[in-house]
């Protein structure tokens, strides 16, 4: 199932500048550490007024999102929605080039939906813009569908719908990594005119019954090439290269797993995959033909739900194949309020905000919102804020609700926003009230937006100091010294995130000796392999933090000898880690180490001890 934290980590990604302003990511104990390309246009102001996020530092070339101590879910998250696997560096053990995010296989599903299709979306809706123009044209009597204009140009718009299965091969060879020729090849030979002009037998191979899916042919599905190119990927570089002499692997490696891919698509992958896809059309039609004011609330309201967590690819490949089966399709219509109710609603924040820094986001969210691209209004505006997210989904579950019980039908794949228009002309019938009913609906729906949060919009008030709950969750206690040295007030550490006490409060010690020792009775709850952090819950319940030195996760693990792991159970006194610290000061590194009480609010006090140094057991902290 998708992780609670992947509408942070699409808010997280949308603020740091977006993807591709990403070279690599990285996360230690309590921070996600970034490395940008430009950071002056991440939108910082934005992050740190986002629930979740405890603040942002910029150092050291370094972009830092502080999150807390399940930041590496947060992290896993961010990695998964944003498609980061080729830039993370996990520090827990990760190297340069990134580590594999495990992924349970519906994820998975939705990750290789999202990837085969990124590359084509925007050439796939340019083809339905065009294809819609084509037939508003038509349908008004400025243009014959008889004539030769006509013909050229709808030949245009409609190769990208006929030809799926080749450029969705091209595509999903490159994220199962064979040559994008065997993936082309591989859908070419499903639409190959023998398949699918009626004059030839195409009942069995070898003997063997073939079945078709229920349109006839493969032209314009998704599923079964995506599955055959994945098998491919499986097959030729698990099995194929291994077996194959280096003398005629040239020709013999692709001949094997186009012959053998090609037949077992036939056989069983096309049918199966194209089964599964009715299916699912089937249901959402049903659910249509029970009720469509429920469709298309139900679809309207989570719309912008699903695609927070990437979960509407599993709608589009439905939606292609309503078009391509039965030529109309419902969920087109359900979700087409969405953009509109996110321009409308960021046109009314930027109408009634006095924050500067909103209101120069929203002219260019409200801009790109109109032509269908909603990223900047949800993840910059309307989703940090939360309730003006949500009631846009309530206005986009009306909308939904209206057209589909108006009978309302998309014709054809089209942009979104303004774009999506030419979707409700039937080119058939040459009928224009499906659009029009559709501006109409979409309008009023902006309007609304608009004007619900010209009345319920507020501006956050001035962050406060956070003050200590007076009435404790848990039982106080004394936190020994972990480590010898000398004291040090955590303010004057020279990482903000400790001095500002964001994390928590706490104290500092500079060591004398390069070993850090359990603090009291508890469980190592963190503990990441670079060894320069350990995390303990005592049983008392207080959660502490011990990180060694300054920014050295960065020595990945150099300097530092872990004699515990993550889910031990320790005594105080038991030894936990032993580091090098003449190693880590020639490395240019800091050994200052703060130990912070992270559960900080869950007591009435904390006070950290006055004295100028400390042995191990010494009492350090004092929890009231």
């Amino acid at each position: 199932m998708a992780s609670k934290y992947d509408g942070l980590a699409r808010i997280i990604i949308q603020n740091v500048g977006g993807k591709d302003n990403i070279i690599s990511i990285t996360h230690c104990i309590t921070r996600l550490r970034f490395k940008l390309k430009d950071e002056s246009i991440a939108n910082t102001d934005i992050l740190k007024s986002t629930d979740g996020i405890v603040t942002v530092i910029q150092s050291g070339g370094q972009y830092m999102v502080v999150i807390g101590n399940h930041v590496p879910q947060v992290f896993d998250a961010v990695v998964s929605v944003g498609h980061l696997e080729s830039k993370s560096a996990l520090a827990g053990g990760g190297d340069e080039e990134g580590e594999k995010v495990k992924q349970n296989p519906f994820n998975a599903f939705i990750s290789i939906i999202t990837s085969v299709f990124t590359p084509f979306l925007g050439v796939l809706c340019a083809c339905g813009i065009l294809k819609g123009v084509l037939a508003l044209l038509t349908a008004t009597g400025l243009m014959s569908d008889a004539g030769s204009t006509y013909t050229f140009l709808y030949s245009l718009g409609d190769a990208a719908f006929y030809f799926l299965p080749p450029i969705l091969g091209v595509s999903a060879a490159k994220k199962f990594k064979i040559p994008e020729m065997e993936g082309l090849l591989l859908g070419l030979a499903l639409v190959y005119p023998y398949l699918t002009d009626g004059a030839h037998a195409i009942t069995s191979l070898f003997g063997i019954p073939v079945s078709m899916p229920p349109s006839g042919n493969y032209t314009s599905s998704v599923i079964p090439i995506i599955a055959a190119v994945a098998f491919a990927g499986w097959f030729e570089n698990k099995i194929v290269k291994k077996i194959v002499p280096d003398t005629i692997k040239l020709f013999a490696v692709p001949l094997i797993t186009m012959f053998v891919t090609y037949c077992l698509t036939l056989f069983i992958i096309g049918p199966v995959s194209s089964w599964l896809a009715n299916i699912l059309a089937l249901f959402f039609n049903t659910i249509n033909e029970i009720s469509p004011i429920l469709m298309g609330a139900v679809v309207g309201f989570f719309w912008q739900i699903l695609v927070m967590f990437g979960l509407h690819w599993s709608l589009v490949p439905i939606a292609l194949s309503n078009l391509s089966t039965v030529g109309q399709d419902i969920i087109l219509v359900a979700m087409v309020g969405t953009t509109f109710a996110q321009t409308g609603a960021v046109a009314g924040i930027w109408l009634k905000t006095k924050d500067k820094k909103i209101k120069s986001l929203a002219p260019a969210a409200v801009v790109s919102g109109l032509a269908g691209v909603t990223e900047p209004a949800i993840y910059g505006l309307t989703l940090p804020k939360k309730a003006p997210f949500f009631r846009t989904c309530v206005i986009s579950g009306v909308a939904g609700a209206f057209l589909c019980s108006m009978g309302v039908k998309a014709y054809q794949m089209a942009g979104m926003g303004i774009f999506s228009y030419p979707a409700y002309v039937n080119s058939e019938t040459k009928d224009t009230s499906a659009m029009v009913l559709a501006i109409i609906t979409t309008m009023v729906c902006m309007v609304a937006a608009f004007i619900v949060e010209l009345v319920f919009y507020k501006d956050d008030a001035p962050a406060a100091k956070k003050e200590i709950k007076s009435d404790a969750t848990v039982n106080g206690e004394t936190i020994a010294a972990p480590i010898k040295g000398e004291v040090k007030a955590l303010t004057d550490v020279e990482d903000q995130v400790f001095a500002s006490e964001a994390m928590g409060k706490g104290i500092a010690i500079v060591p004398s000796e390069g070993k850090v020792y359990a603090p009291a009775d508890g469980e190592i709850t963190a503990f990441f392999a670079t060894g320069h952090a350990i995390g303990i819950t005592t049983t008392k319940g207080a959660q502490v933090i011990i990180h060694v030195g300054m920014d050295t996760v960065q020595l990945n693990g150099k300097g530092f000898t872990p004699k515990v792991k993550q889910g031990d159970t320790v005594k105080k006194g038991d030894l936990l880690l032993e580091f090098d610290m003449d190693f880590i000061k020639g490395e240019g590194y800091s050994v200052v180490t703060p130990v912070v009480i992270t559960n900080t609010t869950a007591y009435a006090d904390v006070i950290p001890t006055d004295a100028s140094s400390v042995e191990i057991g010494n009492d350090l902290i004092t929890l009231l």
